[in-house]
């Protein structure tokens, strides 16, 4: 009887397969979180077939996750063949489960490091700060994307690539006014949220790195779910056949 966990007339449960079944839950939860993290937005389909669970299993651990408040619960239009496009329910993580996934110990220093900085010697001496800070990641993403070619759309898949390497989290996708960076974790949030100098001179970097000019949409730090950058489509040249209308 040492090993029952649960005793009742016609059931005995013993305490190691409770202990079993918990951890197995934990371990999927949390491949659940870094499939969140890395992809952002993400439906439950999308979810279970690429963890190879059931509807009924992955519904299950977010209803969980759900109740722990570690994710939340967005709209998403997806596009049906048939039809107009139909809103679907994406799960993200909740700014709480990020930060468990990825604690950042030195922000409170790091804030006060700016503060100070702001105060002694202005606001420019912060922007010249954040683009010293990123001068290094800048000529690792530059190695990274360094085999890639001129068309911004391909330049952004491969930073995408690089990025993530770095523990960005990234994905590249286009749409049809040409293609979106998303972020889906940023390590420096919580002091970027004071200081958007750091977010400006991330931004100049994407930008030089793409070859284009770039437009940030939404930013973690600002409270949005994930870091957007829009990304122009490539003007096309006019053909010797474009009839001009101006005079």
């Amino acid at each position: 009887m040492r090993n029952v966990g649960v005793v009742k007339n016609e059931v005995l449960i013993p305490v190691s397969a409770v202990a079993s079944a918990t951890a197995s839950d934990g371990r999927t939860r949390d491949r659940v979180a870094q499939l969140l993290l890395k992809r952002g937005a993400t439906t439950a389909a999308e979810l279970g077939a690429e963890l190879g669970l059931s509807p009924a299993a992955i519904r299950k651990h977010l209803d969980a996750m759900l109740a722990e408040r570690l994710v939340e619960q967005r709209e998403r239009r997806v596009d049906r063949p048939r039809g107009r496009g139909r809103p679907a329910k994406a799960f993200v993580l909740t700014a709480a489960a990020r930060e468990d996934l990825n604690p950042h110990h030195y922000d409170g220093i790091a804030t006060a490091a700016l503060r100070w900085i702001a105060e002694h010697h202005g606001p420019e001496a912060i922007s010249s700060f954040a683009s010293a800070q990123v001068r290094a990641l800048e000529e690792r993403l530059k190695a990274a994307i360094s085999i890639t070619g001129s068309d911004p759309i391909a330049r952004a898949e491969a930073l995408a690539e690089a990025l993530t390497a770095e523990g960005y989290a990234a994905s590249a996708t286009t749409i049809a006014s040409g293609g979106q960076l998303c972020q889906h974790h940023c390590p420096v949030a919580h002091v970027a949220a004071e200081f958007p100098q750091l977010c400006d001179a991330e931004t100049e970097v994407i930008s030089r790195l793409i070859g284009t000019h770039v437009q940030r949409l939404a930013t973690i730090a600002h409270g949005d779910g994930v870091c957007t950058t829009h990304i122009p489509a490539l003007a096309t040249a006019p053909t010797e056949n474009t009839v001009r209308t101006d005079t």
